[in-house]
């Protein structure tokens, strides 16, 4: 069921959960929902690669609509799956150096291949004329809580934060404040969306496996499986906080309050990556390969086409 809004289009809310270079799977979706007038895109929250795809789509928009959004996208994650220091494999024994040596030993000059790859981002425009409303995660690594970029506030610092993780990169510094990734604290940033959309219809887009079946032996494996519980920590944290907004609103029987009103028509639709992936479990979100991302491309744009025969 589509939401009518006052220009007589269909629009939708997203939230775009991190994950890596399973990003791409996202890019996918997105690459699908942009194919056709609708739905349009009211707010979209992320963290990680999440928040990555959510500027990248917000400044093609900007710049030329939904084509050139395609087209920004997929540049993007072809100079992901191509770059020379940032794609190919990251190996599991890289990422166990990594976190014994930490990056201030092993990159002292702070590099990170992600300031390149969103060069072309007009963050100056995004921030005084940004087609859609966005809500960008990073983790404050002072107390663990998130800090929330909106688009007036986007800079290429922020995205960079959101997307940052401790034991590849510097910690970024926003305003004398050190930040890691969103997807520690937020992922994506739920409750805020719901209290600020005006789209009945908000479509989660997750990446991380919640299920795992085997119980991982090596090292690299256990680092794996802990991350993972962590990033899909954060995700249930917002969707238990979701809920705790509509428990409060049970209460209000003859004055209810516009957000709970609200809340009473809006509905919550998702595209999981882990079941139209086969065997994602098994795959690492540090693997840039250009075929590995172009399949979870194919497997975005497939899982968005079913839920479009159901939504439309």
């Amino acid at each position: 069921m589509k939401d009518q809004q006052l220009d007589g289009r269909s629009y939708i809310s997203l939230g775009l959960q991190g994950g890596g270079s399973f990003g791409a799977f996202t890019w996918g979706v997105l690459d699908r929902l942009l194919e056709q007038d609708e739905p349009g895109f009211d707010m979209i929250s992320g963290a990680s690669a999440g928040a990555v795809n959510a500027v990248v789509l917000t400044d093609g928009l900007a710049a030329g609509g939904r084509a050139e959004a395609r087209v920004r996208l997929a540049r993007l994650w072809q100079r992901v799956g191509h770059a020379v220091l940032a794609g190919g494999t990251v190996t599991a024994a890289a990422v166990e150096w990594a976190r014994l040596a930490a990056p201030y030993q092993l990159n002292p000059l702070g590099f990170n291949p992600l300031r390149d790859l969103l060069a072309d981002v007009d963050f100056e425009r995004l921030r005084a004329q940004s087609p859609i409303r966005l809500l960008i995660a990073a983790t404050r690594v002072r107390d663990g809580h998130p800090r929330l970029f909106r688009e007036h506030e986007i800079t290429l610092e922020a995205v960079l934060a959101s997307a940052c993780l401790p034991f590849l990169h510097h910690a970024v510094v926003i305003d004398g404040e050190a930040y890691w990734d969103g997807g520690y604290s937020a992922n994506p940033p739920l409750r805020q969306l719901v209290v600020d959309t005006n789209a009945a219809d908000i479509l989660l887009v997750q990446l991380v496996p919640e299920m795992h079946e085997a119980v991982p032996q090596l090292s690299h494996e256990i680092a794996k499986r802990v991350r993972e519980i962590g990033f899909n920590a954060s995700l249930l944290r917002e969707q238990e906080a979701v809920a705790e907004l509509r428990r409060a609103c049970e209460g209000q029987r003859l004055f209810r309050s516009e957000l709970c009103r609200k809340l009473d028509g809006l509905r919550f639709h998702r595209i999981a990556a882990p079941e139209a992936i086969e065997g994602l479990a098994q795959e690492s979100p540090l693997d840039t390969s250009w075929s590995f991302l172009q399949r979870l491309h194919q497997g975005g744009r497939a899982a968005a086409e079913r839920w479009l025969e159901g939504w439309n």
